[in-house]
């Protein structure tokens, strides 16, 4: 109960924040909330996938609050949608690359999903990446765009290639959510509100898979 609504306290706490310590404070709640959950069926595989899925998720949120405090310290500004520093433009998408899994930063995920039970898997997959997908939605504009292209067209491809060699259905949904994110990261830097609405397609999707 307790990691539930932690979960949807720290996604509240960020997709309806506009400070960037706000944000950063939601993503940890949300990562520290799952963390029990990973590693619930007590088995060393699931204790393995709960300290993966921590030590990438700290990097992220320190790389993001680094974004942000360069940010501040060269224009004053703390707002979400006021990040005009170029470095803090390219970390900031290096950061919710890894938050996400995008390529080459998805080492991390097919092999979470595999250690994790089902209903994990899902929360995974699907409100885990929302809002790390908000805040990039919110930052948009600020986003390093080369660097964001590069890598969702290599999160398209290799998400596709890699999913059919597998034969593990959560790998198989692992390389599934990196091949979607790939789509939603390039459709971001032109139309925002459809990458939400893709987003929610590929959520009922997935929940009708694992839940199945």
């Amino acid at each position: 109960l307790i990691s539930i609504s932690s979960l949807l306290l720290g996604t509240t706490i960020t997709i309806s924040s506009s400070h960037w310590m706000m944000a950063w404070t939601g993503l940890e709640i949300n990562t520290l909330a799952i963390l029990p959950l990973i590693s619930n069926p007590h088995h060393p595989r699931a204790i393995e996938a709960a300290t993966k899925y921590f030590l990438v998720q700290a990097a992220a949120s320190t790389l993001l609050l680094f974004s942000s405090t360069t940010n501040a310290l060269f224009t004053g500004q703390w707002d979400i949608t006021q990040l005009t520093h170029p470095t803090s433009c390219l970390l900031l998408t290096t950061a919710i690359s890894i938050k996400l899994g995008l390529v080459p930063f998805h080492f991390w995920f097919p092999e979470v999903l595999q250690g994790s039970s089902l209903m994990t898997s899902l929360l995974l997959t699907t409100a885990m990446k929302f809002p790390p997908i908000t805040l990039l939605l919110m930052a948009s504009p600020s986003l390093n765009f080369t660097l964001l292209t590069t890598m969702a067209i290599a999160s398209a491809a290799l998400g596709g290639w890699m999913g059919l060699n597998q034969t593990q259905i959560r790998k198989i949904l692992a390389f599934s959510s990196i091949s979607h994110l790939g789509w939603m990261t390039i459709i971001i830097i032109y139309n925002p509100k459809l990458t939400l609405i893709t987003f929610y397609l590929y959520c009922m999707m997935t929940a009708a898979t694992l839940l199945t």
